[in-house]
């Protein structure tokens, strides 16, 4: 039975989790256009799908079967119908393909929204055809930072005109927790210990290689230095940065507690917040930790200098460069006034700049001529359809 209200499906080819998977829901879930309902498609179970339960997101699953599967295809064609789609946000490099097609075969109005070097990565397959498809079937791009917005640009993937920056964006509001103790006590840490925390699931871009070698100058200055990294753990990485924790010698003070359901009550444990990556899209968990109150120390790899005015709102320091790194933490964690002035203009900055409704206005102001565009073609042919039936019924007469 065919939806009598038109609606708005955001798609993703992740099962997550993960910063992208995270802006994913927010959007689905609080992103309102009049007159539209709201439909989420995912390719198969896990955390995203857990989260859509909870969040009480309605949603469909479908399962892909590689590039150009034409089942999949058409089962996405009739969910389409069958809801009256009018709009689509598709996030991240398969999704945003998937949907380019539709919006050359269907005139489906889709919108790409990108989060990192990934996305456009040379090295894809079908590199050319899949920049052709999402160069003329997607109506507007967006980049999750500036830096990505020019690299798109200046290789040609895409239009300037055709690429809008929508920085990431939370509910502020979630992160003011105080400390509780609770995540020393887990660890069985001393009350005095310091705890410097990073946020993010264990693969190449997070470059924890750079942040373990931090480490071990910062305990070697600071023996009451702890380093917590939390985030879904993957091999065969994770035991190689076991081992280089081992060689280091700095095992006992290095704690990787895989995936945490809170992001709010981990961070607010911490003394010092450390971004170590080689390459970011964005960062969420930048924010979120200076939403949260606490310093933070980040690599320039691409959106965290679009988030921290250097020395302002953070410490800012080349990417792969771990003394650099250590001689920053060492710094907000044993200068308390430092520290101070860093999490306050930190916290105003995010709730002015990288809010969920700052985020969620400009998701709206580029979506919505394409709802009402829709909206008034198909009301057009409904007219058109409901005068050919009164002229019909004159001529019968």
């Amino acid at each position: 039975m065919r939806a009598t209200t038109p609606t708005v499906l955001h798609t993703i080819d992740t099962t997550g989790p993960g910063g992208a998977e995270t802006v994913f829901l927010d959007i689905a879930e609080h992103l309102q256009m009049p007159g539209h309902q709201t439909l989420a498609l995912i390719k198969g179970p896990g955390w995203v799908q857990d989260q859509l339960d909870a969040r009480h997101i309605p949603y469909r699953m479908l399962k892909p079967h590689g590039f150009l599967s034409l089942p999949y295809y058409w089962q996405v064609y009739r969910l389409i119908r069958t809801h009256r789609v009018h709009l689509v946000y598709a996030h991240l490099l398969g999704s945003a393909l998937t949907f380019s097609l539709f919006g050359l075969l269907a005139r489906l109005p889709a919108i790409g929204v990108l989060h990192g070097q990934v996305d456009v990565n040379p090295n894809e397959r079908f590199v050319p055809v899949k920049r052709w498809l999402m160069k003329h079937g997607l109506r507007k791009v967006v980049a999750v930072s500036q830096r990505l917005a020019n690299n798109m640009v200046d290789r040609g993937v895409f239009t300037e005109r055709q690429v809008a920056v929508i920085h990431n964006g939370i509910d502020t509001s979630k992160y003011r927790n105080k400390k509780t103790g609770a995540l020393k006590a887990s660890l069985n840490l001393d009350d005095a210990a310091l705890l410097v925390g990073s946020l993010g699931n264990i693969r190449p871009a997070k470059d924890y290689a750079n942040l373990l070698n931090a480490a071990a100058d910062v305990i070697q200055q600071e023996p009451r230095a702890h380093f917590v990294i939390a985030g879904h753990q993957k091999e065969p990485l994770m035991s190689e940065l076991s081992q280089q924790a081992q060689t280091l010698g700095v095992q006992s003070h290095v704690h990787f507690i895989g995936f945490i359901d809170s992001t709010a009550d981990f961070l607010a444990e911490l003394d010092v917040f450390a971004l170590s990556s080689s390459s970011e899209g964005f960062s969420i968990a930048t924010i979120e930790a200076m939403a949260s109150g606490i310093p933070v120390v980040a690599t320039l790899c691409g959106g965290p200098e679009e988030i921290i005015r250097l020395n302002v709102d953070g410490a800012l320091v080349p990417v792969s460069k771990p003394e650099m790194l250590a001689q920053a933490i060492l710094k907000v964690m044993q200068s308390p006034l430092v520290a101070g002035q860093l999490y306050s203009s930190a916290m105003a900055r995010v709730e002015a700049n990288f809010s969920l409704d700052a985020m969620l206005k400009k998701y709206r102001e580029i979506g919505d001529p394409f709802c009402r565009q829709e909206a008034a073609q198909v009301n057009y042919k409904q007219d058109n359809l409901q005068v050919s039936g009164e002229m019909t019924k004159k001529e019968v007469r």
